[in-house]
């Protein structure tokens, strides 16, 4: 399977920003190895400026006429279709309605987006959600036709309190639990992240991602018992250009979601290429 080498903006960057942050990636990336996929989580306001930003329509969606959601890849010059994605930060499990300050599905999908974000640590920490409630975003946004990052991760003190098993397969079970068992292995992929090593500078040992990407792969295997050996498992925690490379090369990760050094092109690019 390709390594999915993913950068999570969160709530930085204008319009003009990222738009010359992806052109910026797209110059430094031009010879992408043919095992990588980028996907680029930017925020809301900026998905139509980035999508205008590529030199062909990397993911752009298009509805039949029974509504149903095609994807449309226009290959140009430069790099394959296939290679670079868009992807929403979150998502709301309606397709419209009287939700404010929310966006569905179909919206994102109208931002030319193929990803989305579900169970972020930081929502649900420091914004409440609820596992079920990330549970409901997930089984939502794949019936959607989005594909979908569920993040997962424990904190210090659920770690230190010998709960990382615990907290790992519920945070699952909940998530996953509105999928069906035969989903495509490439539409759903999980996201490791211990919130203890997000943004702080500290990251999880070898032996720490090691421990908990084999779990995962395990509890995959449970649920998903066909397809569970080809759904990519991502490491997110302070990933840096210095640690990427012993990260990606560790076994049971299969990318890496990047938060504060996914901001600058040239460092990101580093990561992607590590």
């Amino acid at each position: 399977m390709k390594k999915l080498m993913a950068a999570n903006w969160k709530m930085y960057k204008t319009r003009v920003q990222a738009e010359e942050t992806i052109k910026d990636l797209l110059r430094l990336l031009g010879d992408l190895p043919s095992d990588r996929e980028v996907a680029v989580f930017a925020p809301f306001t900026a998905l139509d400026a980035c999508g205008r930003a590529l030199p062909y329509d990397a993911c752009r969606r298009a509805f039949d006429s029974s509504d149903a959601c095609v994807r449309v890849h226009q290959k140009a010059s430069g790099q394959p279709a296939a290679s670079f994605f868009l992807g929403g930060q979150d998502v709301y499990p309606a397709a419209e309605g009287a939700f404010t300050g929310e966006i569905s599905p179909g919206m994102l999908l109208d931002c030319a987006c193929r990803f989305v974000l579900t169970g972020h640590s930081e929502r649900r920490h420091i914004l409440g959600e609820s596992n079920e409630f990330v549970g409901r975003k997930t089984a939502f946004a794949l019936e959607a036709g989005l594909d979908v990052v569920l993040c997962l991760g424990e904190t210090l003190e659920e770690r230190e309190a010998g709960k990382l098993e615990a907290v790992l397969r519920e945070q699952f079970s909940a998530g996953v639990a509105g999928v069906p068992g035969d989903i495509a292995p490439q539409r759903l992929s999980l996201a490791y992240e211990p919130v203890w090593a997000i943004g702080t500078g500290r990251v999880a040992g070898p032996s720490e991602i090691l421990e908990a990407h084999a779990l995962l792969r395990d509890i995959l295997r449970k649920k998903f018992v066909a397809q569970a050996d080809q759904m990519r498992i991502l490491y997110g925690g302070s990933v840096k250009p210095d640690n990427a490379s012993q990260i990606i090369g560790l076994d049971n990760v299969d990318g890496v979601l990047v938060g504060g050094a996914s901001l600058e092109a040239e460092s990101f690019s580093r990561i992607v290429l590590a």
